[in-house]
């Protein structure tokens, strides 16, 4: 029998076996605590399971159960309620949060240094602390206003605006409120029956199941990757000539902070991945509602399918690399990794560009990203001219972005703004994705398409003390309204390239601002 752990948890003892189990998942699967979220498990590098351990924040995936005997453990769920309103209020009233799923570990590590500095709201304290955490959607800025901001009184809102302002911004239904700071957007794992098998990957091409995480990661034999140090290649050679404007990008993860999660039970429909976002395109086709069904069948009792970082990263989509000649008449070719769709998608917006679909070893790609292979092709072209003009999309929305003075500055039409808050996120959003993308993101994946970079500290996401400020301007009118961010994250995508000097391939590294 194992030895009985005795601690309390936001005020109340509990008392488990010592099976070896996580803090997190003690948390998760054992006390139903769903506002400490696994972005990473059991990597500890994206902060979503921030929890305080005697008043101190820590990431619970990483801490041992055992290692918490006899102390307080707090969550989300265990704050005062004044508080746990006052930072949902402040993030919403920011447009600090998206999906909102890495946002209940970030106010856990707000509030903990709130509670230590004194009523000191300076910035780049906060900054610093959001170190351990990670968040792809909001773009960091909207976040330290909320720090900022703390406290003070919210705003009257069209709620149902601001939903579907978020919706024509997310390319899926979602959620906006407080509530949903505070972690409660449905996400699957989430919502999964008390008595559902959990269902990982065995790294074989098939499932080890178990009663819990613990014990299915057991069956399964398998320890997550870690990084390999390696060179970084490129997946594709330039095409031959003499060209005005060359442009070469590498494998990006999209590293969407929810993993692919789903349940069934027996004949019914699987929960879908999806939740509160759409993960940026990468999720659309994920395999995993699909499994649970089948296992569910299987077994007859509900299965919980869980994929870990490593799963997502070599087996989740990736935007297609690409490596682009144009000449000064705007006439070229892009070679582009063979992807259903991306010819089509470059043509939209680069007639002149001769496509060429190689076939390449490496991860799966997917024109459902975000831009996938317009974007490249619109930034190419930019690069022709003076850069500076007006970019329209292929959904009809524009923007304009530029460096001053070490900031991005950036100017966005899509209609009739429906909540500009939300809007004013999705930008900053996408803002930060391009600017990341441009200068500093890229995965390893050797000549025979093994991915090496299986961390989420290793995909290269800029973090929020490297982030560069933002200011949005919103030009409203009364035409419909329609996606705006997609076409920020051209826009700035193109000055960011300008500004570091159009060298051909990236990550470029940060401009000198």
């Amino acid at each position: 029998m194992a030895a009985a752990l005795e601690f309390n948890v936001d005020g109340r003892p509990v008392e488990f076996p010592d099976d070896g189990a996580s803090l997190m998942e003690v948390l998760r699967d054992r006390l139903g605590v769903s506002t400490v979220k696994d972005g990473c498990s059991p990597q500890g590098q994206c902060g979503c399971c921030t929890v305080w351990v005697d008043g101190k924040p820590r990431v619970s995936c990483v801490t041992p159960a055992r290692r918490v005997a006899g102390r307080d453990i707090t969550t989300l769920a265990g704050l005062p309620s004044e508080t746990r309103t006052g930072w949902a209020e402040a993030f919403c009233a920011a447009g600090a949060s998206q999906c909102g799923f890495c946002t209940p570990g970030i106010i856990m590590r707000l509030a903990g240094l709130d509670a230590r500095s004194g009523g000191d709201r300076s910035r780049s304290a906060a900054a610093t602390a959001l170190a351990a955490h990670l968040c792809r959607c909001t773009g960091w800025q909207t976040i330290l206003e909320a720090w900022e901001n703390y406290g003070a009184a919210g705003s009257n809102r069209d709620w149902a605006a601001a939903t579907r302002r978020a919706e024509l911004e997310g390319g899926v239904p979602q959620e906006v409120g407080a509530a949903v700071s505070l972690g409660e957007g449905g996400f699957a794992d989430d919502t999964v029956p008390e008595e559902a098998l959990v269902a990982l990957s065995d790294g074989r091409g098939g499932w080890a199941l178990g009663e819990t995480v613990t014990e299915a990661r057991a069956v399964a034999e398998k320890v997550q990757g870690r990084r390999t140090p390696t060179e970084l290649p490129m997946p594709l050679e330039f095409p031959e000539g003499d060209w005005a404007v060359r442009l070469r990008t590498s494998w990006v993860e999209p590293a969407y902070l929810e993993t692919d999660a789903s349940w069934c039970v027996p004949g019914g429909e699987p929960a879908s991945p999806l939740a509160n976002g759409g993960a940026f395109g990468a999720k659309l086709t994920s395999p995993l509602p699909g499994v649970a069904r089948q296992l569910a069948d299987e077994h007859g009792r509900p299965v919980r399918v869980l994929w870990s970082r490593e799963d997502a990263v070599r087996h989740g989509p990736k935007r297609p690399p690409v490596a682009i000649g144009i000449a000064d008449d705007g006439r070229g070719v892009a070679r582009v990794v063979r992807t259903p769709g991306v010819s089509d998608s470059i043509a939209s917006v680069a007639p002149g560009l001769e496509v060429q679909e190689l076939d390449v070893d490496g991860p799966p790609t997917s024109i459902a990203i975000r831009g996938a292979g317009w974007v490249e092709a619109t930034v190419a072209l930019s690069a022709l001219g003076d850069g500076t003009g007006e970019i329209v999309v292929p959904g009809g929305g524009s923007a304009w972005a530029e460096w001053r003075e070490g900031s991005l500055q950036i100017r966005v039409r899509c209609g009739d703004p429906l909540d500009e808050i939300v809007l004013r996120s999705y930008c900053i959003g996408a803002a930060h994705m391009a600017y990341s993308w441009v200068t500093s993101e890229a995965l390893t994946v050797d000549p025979t398409g093994e991915v090496h970079d299986l961390t989420i500290r290793s995909f290269g996401v800029v973090p929020a003390s490297r982030m560069p400020p933002v200011e949005v301007e919103v030009e409203s009118s009364d035409d419909p309204p329609i996606n705006g961010s997609d076409a920020v994250f051209a826009a700035v995508a193109a000055a960011t390239w300008r500004a570091t000097g159009h060298p051909p391939d990236w990550p470029t590294g940060p401009p000198d601002r």
